[in-house]
Parts: structure tokens; C-alpha cells; sequence
């Protein structure tokens, strides 16, 4: 009788499941897309620095060989990084693919303590309404201050997940639930000449076609069906946003687009808006994680100057 052996699962090596495989498995393993999405950046690189050795041999100089390309980044990036590489490893222990802990001799920083991270509203009506930077860009940033979103969940929309009438986007929020975001006039009049008769598809498309095969080509459902240009990127869009405010930044460094939400909800709060209206533009799950968004900073600080020269002055006129 001739005996047919099983074939080697594609997983396997010689020594194991090699650490390209593990980190597709891990991905895949992923229910939340905008995680997803943040974790790949890290874990493609892991796989480019190990892919093609076995993923049980991992040390901790390959995982910090994976930590050099950020270690000048500010400290909130490079603990995003990590927290890819912690919750990689964390999977691959209860898979039973590691037995130690190649980041055990990393550790998390510790952010600098911010200042004002919102940005003057005269200066966001000069960006909003400069038509030097592209339609995509306006859209983009428009949205993300009069919804107060986070990047991703924008960057995640389709245009499927729009209502225009009721000016709204369906989004998957950071926890993974299904949320909804609003927009105002400005953005709503914009919406359309985005769309160009667009119904499917990403919202916010790359300036390029997505290449159709290899390790860079995207799912299906990131590409435009119409045009065959992928999603934009957060990484893009952020460096355009840094690029496009340089000169309008005091420092000359541009602002991220995170400052967008840290602005919008700080100045709804400037305007009295109470902390349950907030929180329910935010969709923050507790109130107490609204403290380092509504900080009231340098704006509020010029104006209480202002006002008190003024209340002084009239004074001063009326002995």
C-alpha cells in the first residue's frame, strides 16, 4: 500500500512558522481595521528586518533593530510602534510560537507635557479656504475639524458609509464600534466635487493606481473600483498637512492632524459647550478623557488679556 504523506503546512519551516507568516496570521487575527491599519506599518517591518527566518527565534536585537527607524520620533509614536511589537508578541505567546520576550528590553516613553495643541481659528479659515492646496486636502482637513474624528476613522470612510442629507459618515471607532460623525456647511458644499459622481470605494484616494499584485498591493476594498487608486495613507496625508501649515505655524514645523480634533473640541469648549455635548462630539467613553483635549491654553490666555485692557481703558476714559 502506498503511503501519501500529509503536505508541510505553508506556515511551516524547518524551524518553524517563519516570521513573514506569523505576522500575516497576526493581522488577520485583527478584528478592528483601524488597528489593523496602525499595526501594519510596524509589523511589515519586522517581517522585511526576519521575514524569511523562523518567527521562534525572534530576539530582542531584532526587535530593536525594528525600533531604530523611530527612535528621533516624539515619544507618542515610538510607544504606537511598540504597542505593536507587545501585542504581536503577546499573540504569538498564547500561540505557542514564542516561549520569550523579544521586547523585553524596550520600553514605553514618556510624552513631554504639551502645551496649547490647538490651533488659532483665523489660521484655520486662511487653510480651509486656500485653494493652492488640492480639493482632497480641504475635504480631509475640513472634515476632520467639523467632525472632531480621529484621522483613521476618516481615512477608513467609504462612500458607501456617507449621508449626505443628514451630513454624516458611518465610522468604526478606536474601541471598534460602529459610530456616527457629523459635518457642518463648509464641508458639505465641498463633498460633491470630491465625489465626481463617485458611489463605491474609498472616500479619500491616492494620487497613484494601486499596483495590482506583490507585498504593496492593498485589499479589494481599498481600492477605487472606478479609478483603481488605492486609500490615501495616514502617513501621506499627515506629511501634506506638515508640509501645507509650515508656513503658517510659528515654529515652522507644521501642525499633525490630530491637532484638528484637539482644536475643534477646544474650541467648542471655549464657546460653552458643556462637557456631556463634548464628549458626545468627541464619542469619548468617559468624561475624565476630555481633560487634555479642552485645556483651555494660549487663545483664552490673549483673550482674558484683551478683555481686561479693554474693561481697564474704559476705566480710565470715565475719570
Amino acid at each position: 500500500m502506498m503511503v501519501v504523506p500529509f503536505p508541510t503546512p505553508p506556515a511551516e519551516t524547518a524551524g518553524g512558522e517563519s516570521v513573514a507568516v506569523a505576522v500575516d496570521r497576526y493581522l488577520d487575527s485583527v478584528q478592528t481595521k483601524t488597528t489593523r491599519d496602525s499595526y501594519a506599518e510596524t509589523l511589515a517591518r519586522l517581517a522585511t528586518l526576519a521575514g524569511d527566518r523562523p518567527a521562534a527565534v525572534l530576539t530582542p536585537e531584532d526587535y530593536a533593530a525594528v525600533m531604530n527607524r523611530w527612535d528621533g520620533a516624539a515619544a507618542a509614536t515610538w510607544n504606537r510602534h511598540l504597542s505593536a511589537l507587545t501585542s504581536f508578541t503577546a499573540w504569538a505567546g498564547r500561540q505557542e510560537i514564542l516561549t520569550t520576550n523579544p521586547g523585553r528590553r524596550l520600553e514605553r516613553r514618556k510624552p513631554a507635557r504639551r502645551g496649547d495643541r490647538s490651533i488659532p481659528r483665523t489660521r484655520l479659515d486662511k487653510l480651509f479656504t486656500d485653494d493652492r492646496h488640492g480639493l482632497r486636502e480641504r475635504v480631509l482637513w475640513r472634515m476632520l475639524y467639523e467632525t472632531a474624528a480621529r484621522a483613521e476613522e476618516l481615512l477608513s470612510l467609504n462612500i458607501e458609509d456617507l449621508d449626505l442629507e443628514f451630513r454624516r459618515g458611518r465610522v468604526t471607532s478606536k474601541g471598534g464600534a460602529t459610530e456616527y460623525v457629523h459635518w457642518a456647511t463648509g464641508n458639505a458644499r465641498l463633498l460633491p466635487r470630491l465625489l465626481r459622481g463617485r458611489t463605491t470605494g474609498p472616500l479619500f484616494l491616492a494620487d497613484r493606481r494601486a499596483p495590482a499584485a506583490g507585498s504593496r498591493a492593498p485589499a479589494a476594498a481599498d481600492i477605487c473600483p472606478e479609478t483603481g487608486r488605492g486609500r490615501l495613507s495616514y502617513p501621506r496625508a499627515e506629511y501634506l498637512f506638515k508640509q501645507a501649515t509650515a508656513a503658517l505655524d510659528p515654529h515652522g514645523t507644521g501642525w499633525t492632524l490630530h491637532q484638528l480634533r484637539h482644536s475643534a473640541l477646544q474650541h467648542l469648549a471655549v464657546d460653552g459647550r458643556t462637557a456631556p455635548e463634548l464628549q458626545a462630539k468627541s464619542r469619548h467613553l468617559h468624561l475624565g478623557s476630555l481633560g487634555r483635549y479642552v485645556q483651555l491654553g494660549e487663545q483664552t490666555s490673549a483673550q482674558v488679556t484683551a478683555d481686561a485692557d479693554a474693561d481697564s481703558a474704559a476705566r480710565r476714559r470715565t475719570r
